[in-house]
């Protein structure tokens, strides 16, 4: 892969776009229009400075000469992830992640109470300024039925990456009930994961787990998939997904083990079979 920092450089630009404030069950508390500025301080782009401005709210300003550590990983696509890297039932919790495809990003941020209960969601649509790069329609249940294949890259910790083949296969065989297989990796290593989920209007409920999960369907085709409850003892994974156009979406997924350990970060790139 390419150097953490020239992932980073993917980013460079003025993104217009809007934060938007969810509660855990949906509804819109917020939206408020945003416009960030990452842009090279020099020729060869080694120093960095990020503003943010937000309506109503003091700018942000940051300034980079190094990239990674401290739970923030990039992909070579300018995709990444931040957040905690240990989850504790005494302190919030939460973690951003961020997809990059051409003129526009999507960014997700989850958010957890002291209590481990679902607090939060920010929905985070960008695009860069004067592409005029469209909006995707909100993201439907149709829109995930069927098989699925692609590729997932993990990147872990200490840098080094594996790749493993992915399929998807999402049903409905009622109204309200939609079944998903998911398989990965090859030979010994192979695992299929199985699940069954409740729908209830743009949220998909998994409670035959140990932990309470839900998948919620969003503006731009974006998809937030993350415990409604974390609790000590129980790997998890917090996840955001992207309908880049019909019959291709790409998956970015923060995974944590039993002991609330930040693990891996997972690009998955998956094509709808017709």
């Amino acid at each position: 892969m390419k150097a953490q920092w020239d992932c980073f450089l993917q980013n460079l630009g003025i993104w217009e776009g809007s934060f938007t404030s969810l509660s855990p069950t949906g509804e819109v508390v917020s939206d408020t229009p945003s416009r960030l500025v990452l842009e090279g301080l020099d020729a060869d782009n080694r120093e960095v400075r990020l503003t943010l401005q937000r309506q109503g709210k003091p700018d942000t300003v940051l300034h980079f000469t190094t990239i990674g550590g401290g739970g923030l990983m990039f992909f070579e696509t300018g995709s990444f992830s931040q957040g905690a890297l240990l989850f504790s039932s005494y302190a919030q919790f939460g973690a951003e992640l961020a997809l990059v495809h051409g003129d526009r990003r999507l960014r997700l941020v989850q958010l957890f109470n002291s209590s481990g209960q679902l607090q939060e969601i920010t929905l985070i649509r960008e695009q860069r300024s004067g592409s005029q790069a469209p909006e995707r329609p909100p993201l439907q249940l149709n829109d995930l039925l069927g098989e699925w294949q692609g590729e997932a890259i993990t990147l872990y910790p200490d840098f080094h990456t594996t790749t493993c083949a992915t399929r998807l296969i999402i049903q409905q065989p009622g109204e309200t009930q939609l079944e998903q297989q998911l398989s990965f990796g090859a030979g010994d290593k192979a695992q299929t994961i199985r699940s069954t989920a409740n729908i209830s209007g743009s949220i998909l409920k998994f409670d035959q787990g140990a932990l309470p999960i839900q998948v919620m369907l969003l503006p731009d085709g974006a998809s937030a998939n993350c415990p409604t409850e974390v609790r000590p003892g129980h790997p998890f994974v917090l996840e955001a997904g992207w309908l880049l156009e019909p019959g291709l979406r790409q998956r970015l997924v923060r995974s944590y083990n039993s002991k609330g350990e930040w693990v891996s970060l997972t690009l998955v790139t998956e094509r709808k079979l017709s």
